[in-house]
């Protein structure tokens, strides 16, 4: 191939890549408000993208060849564990992200609590981030779930202290959680897990780089005796690129349980404090570049500019006839439920208010309404994640949310689509059972989803579907589903629907 074929071929490439990339949601500019994370300074994404660039052929499996990654993950960890107020006796590595921290933040506390594979239990609150969950699966723990309270969804710290058993191996937390942003009892939580010589892990994915400049909140973090790990992310209040999270622990020990050795083969020693071996270091880089820059007051700065949004959008709703903002919630971040205190054609139903949002160009994210194991139901949410830039589209949002209520006052939720519907009747009839559908073949599962309408072909070729608040899916009309049938049974639908997404 000559160089100038080459050179064609790569622009060709990449002009795809371009119009790929032109159905997607806006990643900028304050239209998306989940997912992603905007600073609102574009010297900050260029300063990560030239970081990244610099280290691009790095290979983090081994420092001791590339010395730049460990150095810029010391430095990182060293970052963090000050911001969260860790001492020296506080260790801790960068990660890929929220869910491989979470996992090893459970793999490193079931080590050291010297319980062999398959056994031990995993106590969290029913808002506890859906990453514990696929831990607790992966490692062989059960999921001890402890109901929150409806209204506020906040855990209680004596149900949490019930729910402890010989062979539990962590307690978690959340600092905030990311269904409601609800600060769970942290101090009350630690006195008891400690008076019980249990490990307690805090889970500020999405809070660790907000909440310490927030304001004056009870203690949730390492000043907390008994509090033994946190996990903090990086690409999300760090504003650095996906993925990259810092996993901490007080005490060297503990630590160490967050590592796999291996010299016992053939080939080279093999020591990995992740569960991934290769790695890029790009989303590290522009981490620690992110972070150098920016300081803690920098980041203050940025805090500043969330809350002040936070504060003005939830002031909003609040204000808005038929909705309700749930809990008091803690952080940039904040859910929206029907207002059951007002009359029902006067209620807004917060999917079917999602859907009308997007239709002026804000991407909001639907939660369904969930069962707990007492019997009492959080309720359907509409989900929205504040960041820095949200002050430059407050205005416009705010009368997206106000207008897109009226258009949805009184209108009924949305209803699951027709196939779904008459798999939840058979279910309720005792004609099927979750048993008999979890048995059925992929293909059977891929050709129930196109005959209610959810074929993965139509449904992944763009952004911006008229009621889907920013692709072609109907998310209302999902998660309606998601409501009505078992949630076994929706999880292998959707496991179902988005592998059909990548299928060649």
């Amino acid at each position: 191939m000559t160089d100038h074929t080459l050179e064609r071929r790569c622009s060709d490439v990449l002009a795809r890549l371009e119009a790929l990339r032109a159905q997607d949601a806006p990643t900028h500019g304050g239209r998306v408000l989940s997912y992603v994370y905007d600073s609102g300074l574009a010297a900050l994404d260029q300063l990560a993208a030239d970081a990244a660039r610099l280290v691009q052929p790095v290979n983090g499996l081994d420092p001791t060849v590339f010395p730049s990654a460990g150095v810029m993950e010391r430095e990182l960890v060293e970052f963090v564990r000050g911001t969260l107020h860790g001492s020296g006796e506080v260790f801790g590595n960068v990660t890929s992200g929220g869910t491989e921290s979470c996992i090893l933040a459970v793999k490193a506390a079931r080590d050291f609590r010297g319980l062999p594979p398959g056994r031990g239990s995993l106590v969290v609150p029913t808002t506890v981030h859906a990453a514990f969950h696929k831990a607790a699966r992966l490692l062989g723990l059960e999921l001890v779930l402890v109901p929150v309270d409806p209204d506020t969804a906040v855990v209680d710290a004596e149900a949490v202290g019930a729910a402890l058993r010989e062979d539990t191996v962590l307690v978690v937390v959340s600092a905030p959680s990311y269904p409601f942003a609800a600060l769970d009892p942290v101090v009350e939580v630690a006195e008891i897990t400690l008076a019980h010589s249990i490990p307690l892990h805090v889970d500020a994915c999405i809070g660790g780089l907000a909440l310490p400049w927030w304001g004056d909140l009870p203690p949730w973090d390492f000043r907390v005796p008994g509090v033994t790990s946190m996990s903090a992310d990086l690409h999300k209040y760090g504003y650095a690129p996906k993925g990259v999270s810092v996993l901490l622990h007080r005490g060297r020990d503990l630590h160490r349980q967050q590592y796999f050795g291996l010299t016992d083969w053939p080939g080279y020693p093999v020591v990995n404090p992740t569960l991934l071996g290769s790695k890029s270091v790009a989303a590290l880089a522009g981490a620690w570049a992110i972070s150098h820059v920016l300081g803690a007051a920098g980041y203050s700065d940025l805090v500043s500019r969330a809350r002040s949004a936070t504060a003005e959008l939830v002031s909003t709703v609040s204000r808005i006839e038929g909705l309700r903002v749930v809990g008091n919630p803690v952080g940039p971040l904040f859910a929206v439920a029907a207002d059951l205190d007002v009359a029902p054609d006067r209620r807004v139903d917060p999917h079917r208010w999602m859907a009308a949002v997007g239709r002026r160009g804000f991407v909001l994210q639907g939660q369904p309404e969930s069962t707990q194991r007492d019997g009492t139901t959080l309720p359907r949410t509409t989900h929205l994640t504040i960041t820095p830039v949200t002050e430059s589209v407050l205005t416009e949002l705010a009368e997206a949310l106000i207008v897109g209520a009226d258009d949805a006052r009184g209108v009924a939720a949305a209803e699951a689509p027709a196939a779904l519907r008459q798999l939840a009747a058979a279910f309720e009839s005792g004609e099927v059972t979750v048993a008999d559908v979890l048995a059925l073949p992929a293909d059977a599962l891929s050709a129930a989803l196109v005959s209610a309408g959810l074929d993965p072909k139509d449904s992944g070729n763009g952004a911006g579907g008229e009621d889907s608040g920013g692709s072609q899916l109907d998310m209302a009309a999902v998660l309606a589903a998601v409501e009505a049938l078992p949630r076994a049974v929706t999880a292998r639908l959707l496991v179902e629907f988005l592998a059909g997404l990548v299928e060649p």
